[in-house]
């Protein structure tokens, strides 16, 4: 069934796509979770492969997208959030896999844990990448994401995040082509990432700043 898009989406650009659980819960409670929602996307993303974290055999009843409908280009999937940077190939909307990943995974954790309602805050929010540098600092803010929020001192050893799939050649789901084919190698790539803690966290900082100014806090 094809969704009715809220937000516009086009063929070639790439989004990125965020959010979070609703009242800030958590929406991943153990590591099964975090395998089971990789495991979806990855079927959807390539569909001719067996996933790698396949959540479960029921995966060839699903209907899923022809082969690069879609890619990944980096994401992180934090305890009450997620980032992902999505490109779209065709004319099939990203709302259309977004509605399948997120209603499929919510029915996985509402049954799990025995709950009702809604697990994700509205709607979830994209935002065009509208330049090169912009796809590059986005890159590394994601693969800081973990490290920016005091969970891991050390980005690459985050296992819910793509940093590893350009570092190390790791296989995955992302497709990297399109950012670390700008460095010779995947040091080059580790050296910008790296290099780009400090101002990505003191730029958090300043807008958490702002927003207490903006409250009067």
């Amino acid at each position: 069934m094809k969704t009715r898009d809220y937000k516009s989406f086009s063929e070639g650009e790439c989004y990125h796509l965020y959010n979070r659980g609703t009242g800030k819960m958590r929406i991943f409670e153990a590591p099964e979770d975090y395998d089971f929602f990789l495991g979806r996307l990855d079927e959807y993303l390539h569909p001719n492969r067996s996933s790698r974290r396949a959540p479960s055999a029921e995966r060839y009843e699903r209907k899923l997208f022809p082969p690069n409908t879609f890619s990944v280009i980096c994401y992180c999937l934090m305890p009450n959030h997620y980032h992902l940077v999505v490109r779209q190939h065709t004319e099939v909307s990203i709302s259309d896999l977004m509605l399948r990943l997120i209603t499929g995974y919510s029915k996985f954790f509402n049954k799990k844990y025995e709950r009702v309602g809604s697990l994700f805050q509205d709607q979830f929010k994209a935002v065009h990448v509208e330049s090169n540098e912009q796809l590059l600092w986005l890159s590394a803010y994601i693969h800081h994401n973990a490290k920016l929020s005091g969970i891991v001192r050390d980005s690459e050893r985050y296992p819910y995040s793509s940093y590893r799939e350009y570092t190390r050649a790791e296989p995955g789901l992302c497709d990297t082509d399109l950012v670390k084919g700008q460095f010779k190698r995947g040091a080059r790539y580790r050296e910008f990432v790296e290099g780009s803690f400090q101002s990505l966290k003191d730029n958090k900082t300043a807008r958490a700043e702002g927003a207490l100014l903006h409250n009067g806090l």
